[in-house]
Parts: structure tokens; sequence; C-alpha cells
């Protein structure tokens, strides 16, 4: 199997820290090394130009590409190993490896185009761009989502509905900071992301855990259990982390609820887009005719969780309160990666990736879990959901999830344990695995039976 551009700067990343490599070593050139790897010359482009970047390396010209000579020779200490369940994830530091959820492919983004795109908009920058960016977003870029949003997803809005924040965070904290007075109490899917809950309890400790099923968040509980909730938060397209859909009569039941309790539904959207058998569905804001629900997404999934750029689109009752709370505490994001994003959306480009990315993912996903069953035969369920970027594989048997997923992070497989995802004592088990980067059939096996010795040993243990 054929390294991609991700391997070979890992490769020599690892020789150079680990001394194989040192200060001054000259490294082939390009065309040599992609004629010794029967790879394409801009894989081993892409690789060198992260080493580079980065520091591991420096470029002499016509004297070629060498080891940084400025980097001490003595060894590194250790990476930390990460804690028990998801912890880990939550850190700034995102450890190297395979199968992480939430990863849109690397492999297939259009980096040419991008790069492009890039130096257009560096190249294009005026003195009077340089000062103070605008606190709502770059006006080219909010009429763009707006009309993404309109066509795509069946959200009416237009350019001044539309608040460019820092990302999922920044969706959140500016909503909390705009909508809810001290005290408000939340209501959030369980189980549930759990970055937001984290954030939740930092900011609003009151929180309503509402159970979701087959049909989604269970809109009756919350009616019965959750009466001065004044803020909802759900993943209605495609649940995180289960995958399920919400179901036209809870969309209107949640609908109701919020009119009846002058409430507000945040509608995180964070996939939305990646429906494989299917048509993409409508969003639950869509179908708002009393102006309760909170649209809010972010870049991540569809280019790339590095652009830290997202959006919401805010209330009109409520748009003050948005516009006060973003100037004090956002003061708008940085100009250069909105004008780029701007240009990337209005010229047609993100459509045309949106398209690809649906059928490769598919593809992708019949090759997870086919390799999931094929390394571990009755270990798994894995319930076919209708899109996503993540497979959830339940536990038939077993319960120990936060230690198989610890098992397999020693593998370099970074999934993502089920259980912690859960505030109430009962739970469901399993892994959450990525696999918008697997490249093959092959590659998916090969992945997947790393750990094969070592999880029938955790498993013959807890059994």
């Amino acid at each position: 199997m054929k390294p991609g551009y991700r391997e070979i700067y890992q490769r020599y990343r690892q020789n150079i820290r680990d001394g194989v490599l040192k200060p001054g070593d000259r490294v082939p050139s390009i065309r040599l090394l992609a004629q010794e790897l029967q790879v394409a010359k801009k894989t081993v482009e892409a690789a060198y130009a992260v080493l580079v970047g980065e520091g591991y390396l420096v470029s002499r010209g016509p004297q070629g590409t060498c080891v940084n000579p400025a980097l001490a020779s003595v060894p590194r200490p250790a990476a930390p190993a990460l804690p028990a369940g998801n912890d880990g994830l939550l850190t700034l530091h995102e450890p190297d490896g395979f199968l992480r959820p939430g990863i849109p492919s690397l492999d297939r983004f259009p980096y040419k185009k991008w790069l492009l795109l890039c130096a257009r908009a560096t190249r294009a920058m005026r003195p009077e761009e340089m000062v103070n960016p605008p606190v709502a977003g770059f006006a080219p870029l909010r009429a763009a989502i707006a009309s993404y949003l309109t066509i795509s997803r069946g959200v009416a809005c237009n350019a001044d509905d539309i608040f460019i924040t820092s990302g999922y965070r920044g969706n959140l904290l500016l909503t909390l900071q705009a909508l809810l007075g001290h005290g408000d109490r939340v209501a959030l899917e369980e189980p549930g992301y759990f970055v937001g809950q984290r954030l939740l309890k930092a900011r609003a400790p009151a929180l309503y855990p509402v159970p979701v099923d087959d049909e989604g968040i269970q809109v009756a509980h919350l009616q019965r259990h959750c009466p001065d909730a004044r803020l909802a938060i759900v993943t209605p397209s495609h649940h995180s982390p289960l995958g399920v859909t919400l179901s036209l009569p809870r969309k209107q039941q949640l609908l109701a609820w919020a009119s009846q309790h002058n409430a507000w539904i945040v509608e995180d959207d964070y996939d939305g887009e990646f429906h494989y058998t299917r048509n993409v569905l409508p969003s639950l804001k869509s179908l708002d005719t009393d102006d309760r629900v909170i649209y809010i997404g972010t870049f991540s999934k569809t280019i790339m969780p590095s652009v830290r750029i997202g959006y919401l689109v805010m209330p009109r009752s409520a748009r003050q309160a948005f516009l006060e709370s973003g100037a004090l505490f956002t003061g708008g994001q940085p100009l250069l990666m909105q004008k780029i994003l701007a240009a990337f959306l209005s010229g047609g480009d993100f459509y045309a990736h949106l398209k690809k990315m649906r059928a490769l993912y598919a593809r992708r996903r019949e090759m997870a879990i086919r390799a999931l069953h094929q390394a571990y035969p009755g270990v798994f369920a894995t319930p076919l959901e209708d899109g996503g970027m993540h497979v959830v594989a339940y536990l038939k048997t077993a319960t120990c999830d936060e230690a198989l997923a610890r098992v397999w992070q020693q593998h370099q497989l970074q999934v993502n344990a089920l259980s912690p995802w859960y505030l109430l004592p009962e739970k469901r088990y399993g892994l959450i695995i990525g696999y918008t980067n697997l490249r093959s059939q092959e590659e998916a096996v090969a992945l997947l039976t790393r750990a094969v010795a070592d999880t029938r040993a955790l498993l013959g243990e807890t059994g």
C-alpha cells in the first residue's frame, strides 16, 4: 500500500525525533523520494511542506533539503499517556492516530484550489482591512453562508441574520451569553457531545439531560421533567453521537414546546450535509415559524478543523442581544480566513466538494463496517444510520468501553468510548469510530486488526 503524505510526514518527524536523522542531514529530493515510494510528487511535496513549516526541515535551494541544523540533537521526552475515557480529547494536544471521529477527509481535499484562494486573499488585503474586523463577520462571507443555508438546508435567512464565530464553542458561548440569565436551566440530549457538556457545566450548571431513542430526543420527557428549561440543545439531523435522526413528529413537538414556554432551541447541525441513503434532510430551523431556533454550524467537518470558523443564524427577535454580546465578548474573527472562505463558498467549490465527500464517505463507511466485523466477529453491533462521519460500534455483551478505547489508543487508533458521553447512570457501551480518512478496504482491515490480540485479552478478562 502506497503511503500518503501524512505517513511520509510522520516517518520523517519520528526519525528526526529519534535521532535517526540528525541536524544537517540531507533528505532525498522530492522527485527521487516520489520515485522510490511510487507516489505522486505532490504527495511528497505536501509532507515536506508540513515538515518545513514545523521547523524539522529547511530548504536550501539548489543545495537541497536537510534536517534543520538548529535542532538540538537530544532525545525528546516521551509523550504523556492519555487520561482515562475521553478526557485526552479536551486537551490542547491532539495525539496522532487513525480512526479519529470528526476529522474530514484529508487526502481528497482540493488543496491546490484552497492554496490559490489563500494567495489571492492575502494579496488583496487592503490597509483599511487591517484594523479591527466587523463584529458580526465579513459581509461577503455572511451573504455566502446565508445563500448556502437557504438553498441546501432550507433555512430562510439573509446576510444580516448571520453571525460569524470562532467555531462550536464560540457559537454556544455567544448564545448562552445573549439569551440566558443567571440560573436559567438548559436541557441537552442524553447522551450528548461531551465538550458541550463540560462547557455547559461551567456556564449553566443547572442541566436537564433528556434521553434519546431511535426517534431522537424524547420531547415528552422534556415536557414532563424539564418544565422551567429556558434552552434546549439538540442535534436533530444526525444525533451526536448515536447518529439517529429526529423524527418529524418529534420536531413538531419540540417546536411547539419552545413556543408554549417562550424557550429557545439550539440546532447544532454539525454534519447535516452528510446523508447517504436519502436526500439531505431539511433542518429543524426550516420548520420554525415562531423564530425560536438558533441554527449553528461550523466548517470543521466540511472543510477542516483548523479553519476555526463557525456561524449561527440569529433569531430576529434577539438579534440586538447577539450583536451586543458579540461586541463585548468576541470583537470579531480574523478577516483573512473569512475572505478565503467567502471565495470558496461563492465560487461553487464548496458545493462540488460536499458532493464528492458524500459519495466518498458512503464508500468508506462500508469499508469500516466490513473491516470491523471481519476483525472482531460477534463483538460489536453496528446499526446503520443514515449518514454522518463516524460509526457507533456497540459492545454486544461487555461494558468496558473506556478500557477498550485506551487499548486501541495504544495502537494509535484514536477512537472514543461511548459511555462517558452519558450524564445519567443508565448507559450504552461501545466505541465511536471515525472512517472518513480510510483509503482502502485493505487499510481498514490493517488498522482494525492492530488491536485484535489486546482486545481479545481484555474482553476475556472482563467477560
